[in-house]
């Protein structure tokens, strides 16, 4: 690839703060587009060829190169930090920084489609970077949500010269499993995204009528009016954003479009470069499942070492004990536990990676494989800011699930029980009536950028309120619904620590061609005086499309009144169930606007306009034996 002649073009431009300079480069990709990127140095060297040898830490992102994001939160007692802040502490530290707008994106050329150039532009400027004098050969990158969905695209296409990935809170293992669909239903964040960018996207800025109407849509009422047709969406004034959401939206079967490397890490592993990676994410984030699956995949198939963190936030907040309306307490918070800070968590093991530790920082020796955040163990009351202290505390091992865990099947009975007892009964189920116009409402759950129709975390199930879109008045709990099964197990004897992976096998049979069933798995807080009611807290959720129920490749309707067996997957969780709670699972058919509707008319939901009433049943008997599997600590001799 030609070089960019940098020496000649770009001048040093000192920052406030003194010992950082920026230059601004344009960095050529295959196709003779130009994307911009700042370089970050300690040196004042007035050409570029003269600045000192050394690795370069890259960091792309879709959202301004220059601007200040909250997910680079440092310190939960300080000011976000500026990224002339983020790249002092690296370059003071023995690195050059680069930061990358995305194409089509900031001042970079070009048109945005979301994910899908990333791989081949991230190989690019990888290799582009890698030609200049000024770096040794060695690009490391880092980066939160897109940001490290960027790295899993670059690295999927092979890389040469990624020397270590930092993946926080996203990276796709696959696409289609987790980001953009689930079981084969359709993550409407993708909607509420690509509503929020628009508005900061070139065109909106070279344009303020276009600006204008961006900001004026009615995003609560264009979710009332699903589903959307081309021209006729929040996004009908901007066609390069309704193209690509529509095109997300219409892509419901797993083909090509899912293959892609930027979508479908799972498929290119082999590519990836044998080099360190640090994947990080938390329970309320919609990446839980690609988190996990990366770190084990490429520790099984790397001879570089792979880490795993999982802490108990939301989307990013690593700076935070809270997610939603349940609170951590102090411990829950990367900083201050895991390490100082944010950037010197991620300073420390980028020095490690490349061989460079600090022997100032003998505590970085040892790095557990596993660190993860397992929820529960408070007293369940009511803090000062209104939020449940649900409590917590950190935990190492050497693999994920725990090696002290073992799977445990919980089956259903028709009287709401779980139990460990397999059913002999010879016929026993559950029926109720799914009316997509009348869907489950979403409460919480692994979710970001979904304002301002839902909001990920933690929040009591038996307490809807008006920030619950599609919650009505008189609020009842979720599971006063009919069309909601609440199983759950006795007030438990001793505490229970689950942490692991959660499913849900279900026997189901409908009067529709095509229906969805949905589970969430709760933990129930007896009564106390702050809570009379107990508090149901939402740990995950997953969701199933009937008409994948043989393959997510050849979607196949269903026999009205047959009986399917189906497997809804939830992301992984990690919570002790403390002595007098209960293990809880709901099983239902929709969970809007987290997930699109099914209409159970069998036709696909980003063209139908027409729904129908599905009478669904779960089997519970001895033929049919319905049941949780979750991994228990110490496995099913916990329970009564």
């Amino acid at each position: 690839m030609t070089s960019y002649d940098t020496s000649r073009t770009c001048r040093p431009e000192p920052l406030q703060g003194g010992a950082l300079w920026r230059r601004t480069l344009r960095v050529p990709m295959r196709d003779g587009t130009r994307l911009a990127a700042d370089l970050y140095s300690d040196s004042p060297e007035p050409e570029a060829i003269a600045l000192p040898v050394l690795p370069v830490l890259l960091e792309r992102t879709p959202y301004g190169r220059r601007a200040r994001r909250g997910s680079d939160q440092d310190r939960g007692d300080a000011p976000v930090p500026r990224p002339e802040d983020i790249a002092r502490h690296f370059t003071g530290a023995g690195y050059h920084v680069v930061r990358q707008d995305c194409r089509g994106r900031g001042d970079s050329e070009g048109t945005f489609v979301k994910y899908l150039s990333e791989g081949p532009d991230g190989v690019d400027t990888i290799a582009w970077l890698r030609d200049q004098p000024w770096c040794d050969g060695r690009v490391v990158m880092t980066g939160v949500s897109y940001s490290a969905h960027v790295q899993a695209a670059a690295a999927a296409e092979g890389a040469t010269g990624l020397a270590a990935m930092f993946q926080d809170s996203g990276g796709f293992s696959s696409a289609y499993d987790a980001g953009m669909r689930m079981g084969g239903a359709f993550e409407l964040k993708q909607v509420t995204w690509a509503l929020r960018h628009a508005v900061q996207s070139p065109e909106a800025a070279a344009d303020p009528v276009l600006a204008e109407a961006l900001l004026r849509v009615d995003v609560t009422g264009w979710f009332g009016a699903m589903p959307w047709r081309p021209g006729c969406t929040p996004l009908r004034h901007l066609s390069a954003y309704e193209d690509f959401l529509l095109e997300q939206w219409r892509q419901d079967s797993f083909g090509d479009y899912y293959r892609t490397p930027a979508l479908y890490g799972r498929g290119f592993y082999e590519r990836f470069p044998d080099a360190p990676s640090m994947h990080m994410g938390s329970w309320y984030d919609p990446y839980v499942r690609s988190t996990i699956e990366n770190f084990t995949a490429l520790r099984e198939l790397k001879s570089a070492p792979s880490y795993l963190v999982m802490g108990p936030w939301t989307h990013g907040h690593r700076c935070e004990t809270y997610a939603g309306d349940v609170d951590f307490g102090p411990r829950a918070t990367l900083d201050g536990n895991l390490a100082p800070s944010y950037l010197e968590f991620r300073r420390r093991w980028f020095d490690r990676a490349l061989g460079r530790e600090d022997e100032g920082h003998p505590e970085g020796a040892g790095l557990p494989a596993v660190q993860y955040f397992l929820m529960g163990g408070g007293d369940g009351r009511r803090d000062a800011a209104g939020r449940m202290r649900h409590g917590g505390a950190w935990h190492a091992d050497t693999q994920w699930p725990p090696a002290s865990t073992a799977l445990v099947a919980l089956y259903f009975t028709t009287g709401g029980a779980l139990t460990t007892a397999p059913p002999t009964v010879a016929a026993a189920s559950v029926t109720y009536d799914f009316d997509p116009r009348h869907p489950v409402p979403t409460m919480g759950g692994q979710v970001t950028s979904g304002e301002p129709v839902m909001t990920g975390g933690a929040y009591d199930q038996n307490a809807p309120d008006a920030r619950v879109y599609g919650a009505r008045e008189p609020y009842l709990p979720l599971d006063s619904r009919p069309d909601v099964i609440s199983l759950s197990t006795p007030p438990l004897e001793r505490d229970v620590v689950l942490a692991g992976p959660v499913s849900a096998r279900l026997h189901i049979s409908t009067t529709a061609p095509d229906t969805d069933f949905t589970v969430k798995l709760i933990d129930v807080h007896p009564p106390n005086a702050d809570y009379p009611h107990g508090f149901a807290m939402n740990l995950t959720d997953g969701i199933v499309r009937c008409r994948f129920h043989r393959s997510y490749e050849q979607p196949e309707l269903l026999v009205p009144g047959e009986i399917y067996e189906i497997e809804v997957t939830a992301p992984d969780t990690a919570n002790r169930f403390a002595a007098g709670h209960r293990i809880r699972l709901d099983i239902s058919s929709s969970n809007f606007p987290r997930f699109d509707v099914n209409t159970n008319t069998g036709e696909p939901e980003a063209t139908a306009r027409r729904t129908a009433t599905a009478v669904n049943t779960v089997h519970m008997d001895a033929e049919h034996p319905s049941h949780l599997r979750v991994w228990l600590e110490g496995g099913a001799s916990t329970l009564p």
